[in-house]
C-alpha cells in the first residue's frame, strides 16, 4: 500500500490550525507554528485559497477558513437552529414592518418556509410553515438561488410575470448578489409582492433569507421597486439573524 502523502498531511495541518485559531493567520504565523519553510506554507496556501478552502484579507494579507469547506462541513444550516436564532428577529422584523414575514430554507430545489410570523392585524392568515415555495418565483427563493442552489430546467408561470428563462433567471441573481436583497411583485400570487435578505453563518455562507410578504400596493411603491423603509427593516433582520449565527460578513 501506498504510504501518505507529505503535501496533503501539511495542507490537513494548516487547516487545522487555521481552525483552532481565534482569528486570521499570516504565512510567516503558520510556517512558524508548523515548522514549514515559508515558501512551502506560502504554495500550499495558495493551492487552498485556488479551490476555495482558505481565503486571504485584502488588507491584511493574511489567512483564514473558506467557505467552500465549512460547506463542505455544514451543507445547509440545521434549519431548527436557523428558527430558533431568527425568531426574535422574525416577530421584531413584522412588527415594525406590519407585515408578515417568513424564513426559508433550502430544500431539494425549493424553499422551505422554517418559520412564519403573521402580520400583526386582524386579517384572516394561515400557516405557511411547512410549505414548499418555487426558488424562481418567490423573493426568498431568489436570495437562495443567487447563491449557490441548482434551478431545475423547467420553470412554471405562475402568472404572466413570472421568470421562467434561464437568461432572466441569471441577470435576476446578478442583480441579487450585487444588491444583497431580492424582491418579487405578483410573479408567484397576483397581487402579493415579497422582499428578503440573506441570512449567512460561518464563513459567510448563505445559509437561509428572511422576508416580508402582502399585497403588492403595501410592499412596493407604484414603480413596482420596493417600499425604502420596508428594505431597510428586512436588511436590519438579515444581519441581526446573521450576527447571532456568527457571520463576520454579509
Amino acid at each position: 500500500m501506498p504510504g501518505p502523502i507529505q503535501s496533503i498531511e501539511r495542507a490537513a495541518a494548516i487547516l487545522r490550525l487555521l481552525a483552532r485559531g481565534s482569528g486570521r493567520l499570516g504565512v510567516g504565523e503558520i510556517a512558524e507554528s508548523l515548522e514549514l519553510a515559508k515558501g512551502t506554507a506560502h504554495g500550499i496556501l495558495r493551492t487552498l485559497q485556488g479551490v476555495g478552502f482558505v481565503e486571504q484579507d485584502r488588507d491584511t494579507g493574511k489567512y483564514q477558513l473558506g467557505a467552500a469547506l465549512l460547506h463542505l462541513g455544514t451543507s445547509y444550516l440545521d434549519v431548527n437552529e436557523l428558527r430558533s436564532r431568527a425568531i426574535n428577529w422574525a416577530d421584531a422584523l413584522a412588527a415594525r414592518s406590519g407585515e408578515a414575514v417568513r424564513i426559508g430554507a433550502p430544500l431539494e430545489g425549493r424553499v422551505l418556509v422554517v418559520h412564519h410570523v403573521f402580520r400583526p392585524d386582524d386579517s384572516l392568515q394561515s400557516l405557511d410553515v411547512g410549505t414548499l415555495l418555487p426558488l424562481h418565483a418567490s423573493a426568498l427563493g431568489k436570495v437562495l438561488l443567487a447563491y449557490d442552489t441548482t434551478l431545475k430546467a423547467d420553470l412554471e408561470p405562475y402568472t404572466r410575470r413570472t421568470l421562467v428563462t434561464q437568461t432572466a433567471i441569471k441577470r435576476a441573481c446578478a442583480k441579487v448578489r450585487e444588491a444583497g436583497w431580492a424582491s418579487e411583485n405578483s410573479e408567484m400570487i397576483s397581487g402579493e409582492a415579497g422582499i428578503a435578505a440573506p441570512i449567512r453563518g460561518h464563513g459567510g455562507i448563505v445559509v437561509g433569507a428572511i422576508g416580508v410578504s402582502g399585497p403588492a400596493d403595501r410592499v412596493c411603491e407604484p414603480d413596482g421597486t420596493p417600499i425604502p423603509r420596508l428594505l431597510t427593516h428586512v436588511r436590519d433582520a438579515a444581519r441581526a439573524v446573521s450576527r447571532d449565527l456568527g457571520a463576520s460578513r454579509w
